[in-house]
């Protein structure tokens, strides 16, 4: 029985380290995704228009521009 006893006492010990560490790989999955996730938001075509004297860009011949560099971006606003 002592030796059933310490077999199912070393699955368990290696069972919990096992689940411990799935945990600290499921956190660090979320971080990087959440940091991917950020950086394709920030890295994602942003679409300014140059203001012009009409509301409309294509009937008052105003500009519609894609920029992919958001600090650009920011100096054109």
């Amino acid at each position: 029985m002592d030796e059933l006893e310490e077999r199912l006492a070393k699955q368990l010990a290696d069972v919990r380290a096992e689940r411990d560490e799935l945990a600290v790989a499921e956190r660090v999955l979320e971080r990087v995704s959440e940091q991917l996730a950020d950086e394709r938001a920030s890295a994602a075509p942003t679409l300014r228009r140059f203001p012009s004297d009409h509301d409309h860009p294509f009937e008052s011949g105003g500009v519609l521009v894609t920029v992919s560099c958001p600090r650009l971006a920011d100096s054109l606003a």
